[in-house]
């Protein structure tokens, strides 16, 4: 049966989406600058690396054979509504965080008020290509639906995902079966999205916001904060001393994943990773995964 996002998958919705086409530039009400009104741009790389981290193992094609961006959008989302997580795409490229290069240096206010516009916005432009169609994209909630034009439709209230240690294991089984493949690149990647999902999971489970998507040191300092983690005196200095090395483990992992990763292209501080490396990160991740989320079931 045929999906409704398959809809997206014509070119002009996707050149929307990847940042492509823009609708005009929104002033600031300072008028001290001009923001364009469009989805950001999303690169060659970045799209691949998005893909890996939705389970699409990518490679982007640079010593020739590269596809068009909206050629490697089209097969993520194939991909996405093929494992119902078209929904979970979309989220991902309109939340807020992925327009921090191009609202940063504006207020809160400000930022939140060209967010607002820029997403309508694309939707309106979306719908302009759906409308011959019958169909139209909406947001309810945290759920983009695609419904037929003037239809009432009702949405159950979302499942949050149940992060476990059956998940933790799942996906940290996979990055290990990269490994067996010579991925080691994928790895890493899905040894930072473990620590990223769960920091976020535990964070959500106290009622709170993630403050910042992607970051997770951000995140993991947030879930400090809300579980009461810091290093104190009455804390055994032992216990200080592995919560310490987390924390190193941790910004390992994260700047591992900007530099060596497969979710941004090759530079000149891009790291060759051994297997043996790339096991080591695994496993670091499972680790401090099963911990933080024991620290969440321990206050239930």
């Amino acid at each position: 049966m045929q999906s409704k996002y398959d809809l997206l998958r014509s070119k002009k919705i996707l050149s929307i989406l990847d940042g492509d086409e823009n609708f005009g530039e929104f002033e600031t009400k300072e008028g001290k600058q001009s923001v364009t009104i469009s989805m950001p741009y999303l690169s060659g790389p970045v799209i691949c690396g998005i893909s890996t981290t939705f389970g699409l193992v990518k490679n982007y094609g640079w010593s020739g054979g590269a596809q068009s961006r909206w050629s490697y959008l089209d097969d993520l989302l194939e991909y996405c509504i093929a494992n119902n997580t078209a929904n979970d795409l979309l989220c991902y490229l309109f939340n807020k965080s992925q327009f921090s290069e191009k609202l940063r240096g504006n207020s809160p206010a400000e930022i939140e008020s060209m967010y607002q516009k820029i997403v309508s916005t694309v939707i309106e432009k979306i719908n302009s290509e759906l409308y011959f169609s019958g169909n139209e994209l909406i947001l309810i909630g945290k759920q983009f639906v695609i419904r037929q034009l003037n239809s009432i439709i009702t949405v159950e209230a979302p499942i949050v995902k149940k992060i476990d240690r059956e998940y933790i294991k799942d996906l940290s089984g996979r990055a290990m079966r990269d490994i067996e493949e010579n991925n080691f690149d994928s790895a890493i990647t899905k040894s930072r999205t473990l620590l990223e999902e769960v920091f976020c999971y535990v964070i959500e489970r106290k009622g709170e916001e993630p403050s910042e998507s992607g970051n997770i040191v951000k995140l993991y300092n947030q879930v400090k904060t809300l579980y009461t983690m810091h290093q104190d005196e009455n804390t055994d200095k032992r216990i200080n001393m592995l919560l310490s090395g987390l924390e190193k483990i941790i910004t390992s992992i994260s700047q591992m994943r900007n530099e060596g990763s497969d979710s941004h292209g090759v530079g000149a501080k891009r790291i060759r990773i051994a297997e043996h490396h790339a096991r080591l990160f695994v496993n670091s991740a499972l680790t401090i995964a099963d911990f933080i989320l024991a620290v969440e079931n321990k206050g239930e």
